[in-house]
């Protein structure tokens, strides 16, 4: 009996994570969806930061070369894409969840 007591806790502790996980991308989808509507646009510090960790969320680490010299939007975005290496896909949604509600509370919804 204490084995199969044992094996469910871990079944239950797995399910757990699990269910957290769907979450914490539920959470996420949400703030995505969100963030569009915004009264006002973002600083562009801020965007870079939205779009780093959306990135790290979708992605994982930056897999592409920096764009030239004359890209400067994009080699601003890449930098801060990958800025974000070897962050956690649950540590990038949680900033970009943290993020999108100062937005909200900062900003307002249109």
């Amino acid at each position: 009996i204490n084995a199969v007591y044992g094996e469910f806790q871990t079944f239950q502790h797995y399910f757990k994570q699990i269910n957290l996980s769907w979450t914490m991308s539920d959470a996420f989808n949400k703030a995505a969806e969100e963030v569009k509507g915004l009264k006002a646009s973002p600083t562009d510090d801020e965007k870079l930061a939205l779009y780093a960790n959306y990135k790290q969320v979708t992605v994982g680490d930056c897999n592409t070369s920096r764009p030239g010299m004359m890209d400067f939007a994009g080699k601003a975005k890449w930098d801060a894409w990958n800025s974000r290496k070897g962050v956690s896909k649950e540590d990038a949604e949680a900033a970009y969840i943290k993020l999108v509600e100062e937005l909200k509370a900062r900003i307002g919804m249109a």
